[in-house]
C-alpha cells in the first residue's frame, strides 16, 4: 500500500553524456561487485533458498530485462515498470530465488518512477556494497541468497528510517497478501493482519487464546476521548486514567497541576477480529487535534498532550507508520506532534471520571470526529 504522500526529488549525476538514474545505473551498464558468500546472519529468512540456477537456466527462465537487471546490473526505465505505482498489499520477493525482500507496508511514493521502500522486510536477506561506477559513489543493494542486483539505497527517504531503497521492478516478484500463506510466506502475515488488511489465518486460532488487545492513547481531556472511543466498532471496554509520569498513585487534583508528568489517558480494550490496532489509532487521530503540543482547545498543559503509549515493538512499528500516514494525508494543515512512548504504569482514575459523559451527557466535551 502506498503509505506516504511525500514526493522525493529525482536526482541525476551527469558524467559526460551518460545519465545515471537515482535508482541505479543506466540500462545495460556494469555495476558494483557481486554479493559475497556469507553465513546466514541473525534475522535472515529461515525459508530454504535454492541454489542459484546456472546462467543458461536463468536466461531461459527470466525475461531479457529481468536477466539484464539481476545478472548484469542494468536499470529498467523509470515510470515504465511493473511496481512503481503498485498500491496492493503484499510482499516483494527476489525474482530469482523467492527470498522475501520488501513489504508494501514500507513502500512509499518517491516520485522517482521506481518502487521505493523505507526498509527491507528481512534485513538479513539483503547485502549492501559500495558502488563506484560512472564517477558516482552509491550503495548498491543485492539479495543475499541469489546475489541478484536489486537497486540502490539512498539517505533521502521519509521517516521513520530516512532511507530510500530504490529498487528495480524487474528484480522483484510481487506476492499479494491473499497468496502469501499459500506460497509459503505466512510468517510475514502478522503486520497485515494487525493493519486490518487481511484476516488472521484460521489455522493459527486457538480456543484458549485471549482475543482481546489493548491500546493506550492520550489526546486531551479523557472524558471526550473515552466517549468517542467507546463508539468505535470492535471496542470491548474503556478505562480512563493517568500514565507517562513519575509520581506513583497520582490523583486527579495532582495531575491537573501539571507537575507529575502524567497524561490523561484512555485504555482501550478491543477485539482484533473486529478492529485492528492500526484502525484504532486512525480513529484516535480523527477525534482530537494531534498538531497542538500539550494542548486541546481550552485545556493547556502536558497532561493534555497527544500521545500513544505502546505495549510492544509491533505496536510501536504500527504507531510510527500510522502517525506518518496521518501526517502526510492532508487531514491536518500542520505537522503532527503526537508522541509515541513505551507504556509504563497506568493508574486508573477516580470512579466518577469513568464513562463521565455517559453519566453526564451535557458535561464538558471538546472532542469530535473529523471526516
Amino acid at each position: 500500500m502506498n503509505r506516504y504522500a511525500r514526493t522525493m526529488p529525482l536526482t541525476f549525476v551527469l558524467a559526460a553524456t551518460v545519465a545515471v538514474s537515482s535508482c541505479g545505473l543506466a540500462a545495460g551498464a556494469p555495476g558494483g561487485p557481486r554479493a559475497q558468500k556469507a553465513d546466514t546472519p541473525e534475522g535472515a529468512s529461515t525459508m530454504s533458498t535454492p541454489n542459484k540456477p546456472s546462467d543458461n537456466e536463468l536466461k531461459a527462465r527470466l525475461t531479457p530485462l529481468q536477466y539484464k537487471v539481476t545478472q548484469k546490473d542494468a536499470t529498467e526505465p523509470a515510470f515504465h515498470n511493473a511496481y512503481w505505482d503498485n498500491h496492493e498489499p503484499g510482499i516483494y520477493v527476489d525474482v530469482v530465488s523467492g527470498e522475501p525482500l520488501f513489504s508494501s507496508l514500507d513502500k512509499f511514493k518517491s516520485g522517482t518512477g521506481w518502487p521505493s521502500f523505507t526498509r527491507p522486510l528481512v534485513p538479513g536477506n539483503i547485502v549492501e556494497h559500495q558502488d563506484r561506477s560512472l564517477f558516482a559513489v552509491r550503495t548498491e543493494v543485492r539479495s543475499r541468497g541469489a546475489g541478484s542486483h536489486l537497486g540502490h539505497v539512498f539517505p533521502d527517504g521519509p521517516k521513520p528510517t530516512g532511507l530510500r531503497y530504490c529498487m528495480n521492478s524487474a528484480a522483484l516478484r510481487f506476492v499479494p497478501v491473499d497468496r502469501m500463506e499459500a506460497e509459503g510466506y505466512g510468517e510475514y502475515l502478522a503486520p497485515f493482519v494487525a493493519d486490518g488488511l487481511t484476516p488472521a489465518p484460521k489455522a493459527s486460532a486457538k480456543e484458549d487464546d485471549d482475543p482481546q488487545e489493548v491500546a493506550i492513547v492520550a489526546g486531551g481531556c479523557f472524558w471526550g476521548v473515552e466517549h468517542l472511543m467507546r463508539q468505535l466498532h470492535g471496542v470491548i471496554s474503556t478505562e480512563v486514567g493517568y500514565t507517562g509520569g513519575t509520581v506513583p498513585n497520582p490523583t486527579y487534583e495532582r495531575v491537573c497541576r501539571g507537575d507529575t508528568g502524567h497524561a490523561e489517558a484512555v485504555k482501550v480494550v478491543f477485539d482484533p477480529a473486529e478492529v485492528s490496532y492500526a484502525q484504532v489509532l486512525r480513529y484516535f487521530f480523527h477525534l482530537h487535534d494531534p498538531t497542538t503540543k500539550n494542548r486541546q482547545h481550552n485545556d493547556v498543559g502536558s497532561q493534555y498532550r497527544s500521545a500513544i503509549f505502546v505495549l510492544n515493538r509491533e505496536q510501536r512499528r504500527i504507531a510510527e507508520r500510522v502517525r506518518s500516514e496521518i501526517d502526510g494525508s492532508g487531514l491536518w494543515n500542520k505537522p503532527v506532534v503526537t508522541e509515541i512512548d513505551d507504556a509504563g504504569p497506568f493508574y486508573k482514575a477516580e470512579e466518577y471520571h469513568q464513562a463521565y459523559l455517559e453519566k453526564h451527557p451535557d458535561g464538558y466535551n471538546c472532542h469530535f470526529l473529523r471526516e
